[in-house]
């Protein structure tokens, strides 16, 4: 079986923080980019950062140019777990987020994030919501 779930997100003040989790099952987990997208209502899907789980300690990670220092991503690979931490919310940030896998390392390839048909495998999403 493969999955991916997305959990943290919910409702916050402008200015408050949240931490998004993805687990994931461990056969997709290893030697993988995984990856942040969120998606505003209206507008496309778009990448937030990404990293590759084939290395110990932090791995290399990606941020999207969009994406201006707020956010923060993690892995941890015994837990097969990868993080988002964000910070600063603002109601931009609105959106569902979704965590998504790849099969060819796409991130590493490239240096960057890649795209969204970069990916193969999505999480269901966790909605967050900023109010102002």
């Amino acid at each position: 079986q493969v999955w991916l779930v997305e959990s943290g997100g919910g409702s916050v003040q402008a200015g408050g923080s949240l931490r998004l989790s993805c687990e994931a099952s461990g056969d997709i987990y290893s030697k993988r980019c995984m990856a942040w997208f969120r998606q505003a209502p209206g507008k496309e899907r778009e990448a937030v950062a990404a990293i590759y789980t084939g290395y110990t300690g932090g791995g290399p990670t990606y941020y999207a140019d969009s994406m201006e220092g707020r956010f923060t991503l993690s892995k941890d690979n015994a837990k097969s777990m990868m993080y988002l931490q964000i910070s600063g919310l603002q109601p931009e940030d609105t959106g569902m987020y979704y965590c998504a896998a790849d099969l060819t390392s796409s991130c590493l390839k490239y240096g960057a994030t890649g795209r969204r048909i970069d990916y193969n495998y999505w999480g269901r999403g966790t909605q967050v919501t900023v109010s102002s």
